[in-house]
């Protein structure tokens, strides 16, 4: 995730545009560079994902179809979120004993490239 944009949302519904400068799965925490300059660090634990953008302003209006199929991306997977959100999308493994994973989007012409997802965030997962 070195360089990529990335819009960090939190278990508060609050949210944090930036770079990620050394982010692991297997870490507790990680630290942004906020678009404003400012480094931050932040805990994995008070995340509800990570979100890999092609922009940072994205397309409010756009509807999320999740109808491509993605040869690479693994096993496909619907996430819902304790807040209601769902994804739906490919992961290349399965979550269980994990704090998160990765999921790639199952709408190439959406905003989000991949989401790393925290899976005490979720209230379901789901395979199909």
């Amino acid at each position: 995730m070195l360089k990529e944009k990335v819009v960090v949302r939190l278990k508060d519904k609050s949210l944090m545009k930036g770079r990620i400068r050394d982010f692991s799965p297997q870490k507790t925490f990680f630290h942004l560079r906020l678009t404003s300059g400012e480094l931050v660090k932040v805990d994995l634990e008070k995340m509800k994902a990570a979100f890999l953008v092609k922009s940072y302003n994205g397309n409010k209006q756009y509807a999320y179809t999740y109808r491509d199929y993605i040869p690479w991306g693994g096993n496909k997977v619907q996430v819902e979120f304790n807040d209601g959100e769902v994804l739906i999308g490919y992961t290349p493994y399965l979550p269980y004993g994990q704090q998160g994973f990765f999921v790639t989007p199952a709408d190439l012409q959406g905003n989000n490239k991949s989401v790393f997802v925290v899976t005490s965030a979720t209230k379901d997962i789901s395979f199909f």
